[in-house]
């Protein structure tokens, strides 16, 4: 245990140099790391929400929508697949989980019932296995039959549409610029934001406010708008409001098909219009959905052409002619902001389902500030009463426990920096934590080497047996401590996650300066100094 070699000591030195070289920025002001050389790191520790301050948010998905709209889509391939094979129903609707209808020709029943079955999709994953219907299929006599959805889809469904969910927040919050926002779910429907260094909430809300689920529908031309006002709609259709524009009324009816769907959309950016000056949205389509458009707007010339944002009708054009390269404008009475916020919507994709607001809070600079100010008092102060008692206790051996101290905390941070980490307050804790953990190996090894010289042996064999013998308690305790570590990080969330880390990341560098470096220097002095005796 005391010969080192020359490559083993040139490795230590590299590490140690590099988590210097890393961690000096978090100790220098904005000014000074804005002048760096750039092949120089000049990246810092991100300050958690409650260090930095910023907005809070904890917004509910709105499940039940999404179970709507998967039944009204079935009730529409109903409508449809019926409608192909000439067969007369009826009593189509859809209560809770259900969708039921009524044939009611007995002479086409079994044409029908084969139809709907077709209807029915085989959804695999781990939640269904693979080959299980999406919905329960069941006669009810009377010549009507239900399609009631299954569990195992109806948890399948909940499932993904609240990770697609926490993805497309995901994506809108980026949009923003912020940096290192905290996105996660929280039970069954919620999903908890944290935004540091966002000061409007009411920005954020209105950012992932909108669904931004754009659809393309034809405007029903033969319906009487006047009619639909008092509940009077046609199958098929639905009465949407307009944006308000002169000289148009305030609502429309459009065809519930949709023709094409903005999850075709690849792209979008705001920009103004070469022909009126006006902020407009310009919108690209993938291949599929060109195809789509453009098979659309061939088989459709003359009529009007509704672009449907969130159930609201931004602008209905007439079709002049076939629109064939998967480009288009959207025109409405946007301003250059209006335009470009919803250019970064449709970028980031349509909510699958509406978020509802359960709780909103700002945490001010000053409250972090304070935070911060109260986690470097107690770091230092845990510091100076840990390199005291080492250095009352063991002398000069304290004191190469107190320089391995302070090289893991300078590591510590530099392992932070490097991976990009939150530091939050529960973090501060988990450092000030390490503090006292990483001299415990130091202890471990001086009071085996003090048994071991009360024992009679040589300082030599002493400082050897001592570091040889400690090392299979120390691996044991920094184990467990840092199977504890995984753990917490594993099960909990937010403050315990942050938490976690630090005391995770402090147990695997306060292991290496402990054990390398304490070791190096202590091999180091022997070799220099030659003493006759020990004093420990």
């Amino acid at each position: 245990m005391l010969q080192i070699s020359t490559w083993l000591r040139v490795v230590i030195g590299i590490v140690l140099l590099g988590g210097l070289l890393i961690a000096l920025p978090n100790a220098l002001p904005e000014n000074v790391r804005a002048k760096m050389p750039h092949v120089l790191p000049s990246g810092t520790v991100a300050l958690g929400l409650d260090l930095q301050g910023g907005s809070y948010l904890l917004e509910e998905v709105e499940l039940d929508q999404v179970q709507k709209e998967r039944l009204e889509s079935l009730m529409g391939d109903i409508r449809i697949g019926l409608r192909k094979a000439r067969i007369g129903y009826t009593n189509l609707e859809a209560r809770g989980d259900t969708v039921s209808v009524q044939i009611l020709d007995r002479a086409h029943y079994a044409d029908a019932v084969n139809i709907l079955k077709n209807l029915n999709p085989t959804t695999g994953g781990s939640l269904l296995g693979v080959g299980q219907r999406a919905y329960d299929f069941k006669e009810l006599g009377n010549d009507s039959v239900s399609m009631t959805m299954t569990e195992g889809y109806v948890a399948q469904m909940r499932q993904q549409t609240v990770n697609q969910s926490i993805e497309v927040v995901r994506r809108r919050i980026d949009q923003l610029g912020t940096r290192e926002p905290t996105i996660e779910r929280q039970g069954e429907d919620r999903i908890l934001i944290q935004v540091p260094g966002l000061s409007d909430p009411q920005r954020l809300i209105d950012m992932l406010g909108k669904t931004a689920k754009m659809t393309f529908q034809l405007v029903d031309e033969n319906a009487n708008v006047d009619q639909a006002k008092k509940g009077v709609v046609p199958i098929g259709d639905e009465l949407l409001p307009m944006e308000p524009q002169p000289g148009q009324p305030n609502s429309i009816v459009v065809e519930k098909r949709v023709m094409v769907g903005g999850d075709r959309l690849t792209d979008a950016a705001g920009t103004f219009s070469q022909q009126s000056g006006g902020a407009i949205v310009d919108f690209k389509f993938d291949s599929v959905g060109a195809r789509e458009f453009g098979d659309a707007t061939r088989q459709n010339v003359g009529r009007r052409f509704a672009i449907v944002l969130d159930n609201k009708v931004i602008e209905a054009p007439v079709i002049r002619e076939p629109i064939l390269g998967g480009q288009g404008q959207i025109e409405g009475n946007f301003t250059i902001q209006s335009a470009s916020d919803l250019a970064a919507l449709l970028r980031a994709g349509a909510l699958p389902a509406p978020l509802k607001v359960i709780e909103q809070r700002t945490v001010g600079a000053e409250l972090g500030a304070d935070s911060v100010k109260a986690g470097k008092y107690s770091a230092i102060g845990g510091l100076i009463l840990v390199a005291l008692f080492m250095v009352l206790r063991y002398g000069l051996f304290g004191l190469f426990a107190d320089v391995a101290l302070t090289l893991n905390v300078v590591l510590l941070f530099a392992a932070l920096t490097l991976f990009g980490a939150t530091l939050t307050l529960p973090g501060i804790a988990g450092i000030v934590l390490t503090m006292g953990m990483a001299v415990d190996a130091n202890v471990l090894i001086y009071e085996r080497i003090k048994e071991e010289q009360r024992n009679g042996r040589s300082m030599l064999a002493s400082i050897d047996t001592g570091f040889r013998r400690a090392m299979a308690t120390i691996v044991d305790a920094n184990m467990t401590h840092l199977i504890a570590s995984l753990i917490l990080f594993q099960l909990g969330s937010g403050p315990v996650r942050g938490f976690a880390v630090t005391l995770g990341v402090g147990i695997i560098t306060s292991f290496f300066t402990a054990v390398m470096v304490t070791r190096l220097m202590v091999v180091t002095w022997l070799e220099t100094r030659r003493p006759k005796r020990l004093a420990i």
